[in-house]
Formats: structure tokens, C-alpha cells, sequence
């Protein structure tokens, strides 16, 4: 068995964003234990032009995206939309999600049931959820990084 590789996409497009500060928590864990990560941050053209690449020798995909209207934004539905089948087929694939309430915790499993049936991922039960209240000066609160941790456990388990 290969050594496991992480591509994250951090998929929003805010100058602020919380999904990026959640995608590079979780860049961060994965180095700790020696992960080969990359990390495609979409507000960067010259990273979006290494997607294709990155996801096709990753082993997992994490999406690292906002919530808005009670679904993933934009960014993340072309970024799919740009990899071929073979960067996404048979993969496991974790979600990390910002939003603005609670009540949209579950607007991620369109896309999560999407990845599953059209091209077999494995999908991580165990997502990360956070909004505005999670954070204190741009930085997540104690209890989400335990939950990243968590995640970045879960995710590296299949």
C-alpha cells in the first residue's frame, strides 16, 4: 500500500475566507504526521493551473468550502466540474465547511452524494462544520482544531 497523498482545495474566493483558514489547519495537521500534502488555494490562478495535477496523484481529496444559500459555493462545483474522472474515481474524499448559521450543516451531501455515485469516492462521515462563532482572530477555536484533528484521523483511515 502507497503512502498517502492530500490534495486540499481551498475553494473559496473571499479575501477573508474561514474555509481557507480550516484547509490550511488541516495542511498543517497532515504535515505533522508526515502527509505529503498539497494544498490548491482557487483565489491563486497560478495554483489553479496545478489542480489537475495535484488531485490526479493525491490518494485523498479534501474540499475546503464555504457555504452559501444551503450549498457549496461556485468555485467548488468547476473546480469538480475541471478534473477529469481519474483525479476523482475510487478516491476518499473529505469535506471542511464554513458557513454563516447552523442550520446549513448538511447542504454539503449534494456534492458528497454526487462524488459517491458518479464516481465511486469513499466519502468521510466526519466532516468539519464551523461558523463565525468558531473563530477568534482569524483563527479557529480549540474545539475545531480537536475536530480537524479528528477529521484529518478519519480521513487518512481508508
Amino acid at each position: 500500500m502507497s503512502s498517502p497523498s492530500v490534495c486540499i482545495v481551498g475553494a473559496s474566493l473571499d479575501p477573508g475566507s474561514r474555509s481557507q483558514i480550516l484547509a490550511k489547519c488541516a495542511a498543517q495537521k497532515l504535515s505533522e504526521r508526515g502527509v505529503s500534502c498539497a494544498y490548491i488555494d482557487l483565489r491563486d490562478n497560478s495554483q489553479r493551473s496545478n489542480l489537475i495535477d495535484a488531485a490526479l496523484s493525491a490518494t485523498h481529496l479534501v474540499f475546503a468550502v464555504p457555504i452559501y444559500n444551503f450549498n457549496v459555493n461556485g468555485a467548488a462545483k468547476e473546480a469538480i466540474e475541471t478534473l477529469p474522472g481519474a483525479a476523482l474515481e475510487g478516491k476518499t474524499v473529505g469535506f471542511l465547511c464554513a458557513a454563516g448559521g447552523q442550520r446549513s450543516f448538511m447542504s454539503v451531501l449534494s456534492l458528497a452524494n454526487s462524488l459517491m455515485l458518479d464516481f465511486r469516492c469513499w466519502i468521510v462521515p466526519r466532516f468539519v462544520y464551523a461558523t463565525g462563532s468558531d473563530f477568534e482572530s482569524d483563527l479557529p477555536k480549540e474545539e475545531i482544531t480537536n475536530r480537524i484533528e479528528q477529521f484529518v484521523e478519519d480521513l487518512l483511515s481508508k
